[in-house]
């Protein structure tokens, strides 16, 4: 049973790695083909095999929706979601989905058995909106808290700040809260640098308990 309730309309944040922090996106179509499942598992009805529906040649918006993807980021040994829950067991349903694909698919590709991800995702209740919009830079500009070059991650942050055509995320839940994409790209920038100095603050309190 797990101590995080879903209730519909909650938003939470998703997170997992995989098994004894193993690499789960060893290249760019790793990559790709998680996101296609984002994208195509998003579905209250069952879609069948994305192996077969690529033969079809054709375009798939699954709707209704189980819930709506705020912002992500794919890193090389994990992941983060944050997620609002639009249908009963949604977040559930949706991560047993994409979760079990990509596990079957990277399995396959690399000729290997046995779990992929290190148990069942973690989850955190998202309390506030104050939360809410300071999480959503973390996930946007993950890459620069685990400083990973930007061939080696992906993340919604292009959605945000106009330089991607993907919609795979509703960004309009964080940036309907500012002027415009500019005000929010200050707001996350600023917010990930107090952030990253808190970090390095802490490392090295660490550091002096030790001696």
């Amino acid at each position: 049973m797990r101590k995080v309730k879903f209730i519909n309309g909650g938003f939470y944040h998703i997170f997992n790695r995989g098994t004894d922090k193993r690499t789960i996106f060893a290249d760019n179509y790793d990559f790709e083909r998680f996101l296609q499942g984002m994208r195509e598992f998003n579905s209250l009805k069952p879609i069948g095999s994305i192996y077969e529906n690529s033969f079809r040649n054709q375009l798939r918006f699954p709707t209704p929706k189980l819930v709506n993807i705020v912002a992500y980021c794919l890193n090389p040994n994990h992941f983060h979601l944050i997620l609002e829950q639009t249908k009963n067991g949604g977040i559930s349903e949706y991560l047993k989905k994409i979760g079990g694909g990509y596990a079957n698919y990277f399995n396959a590709k690399y000729k290997r058995s046995g779990t992929l991800f290190q148990g069942r995702f973690k989850s955190i209740y998202i309390d506030s909106n104050t939360y809410l919009l300071h999480l959503s830079a973390y996930v946007n500009l993950n890459n620069k808290v685990h400083k990973i070059k930007d061939q080696k991650f992906r993340s919604s942050w292009a959605e945000y700040i106009g330089d991607s055509n993907t919609r795979l995320c509703n960004p309009k839940i964080i940036l309907d809260q500012f002027k415009n994409q500019k005000e929010y790209r200050d707001f996350a920038e600023s917010s990930l640098l107090d952030m990253l100095q808190r970090k390095e603050m802490r490392k090295e309190m660490e550091s002096l308990l030790l001696e």
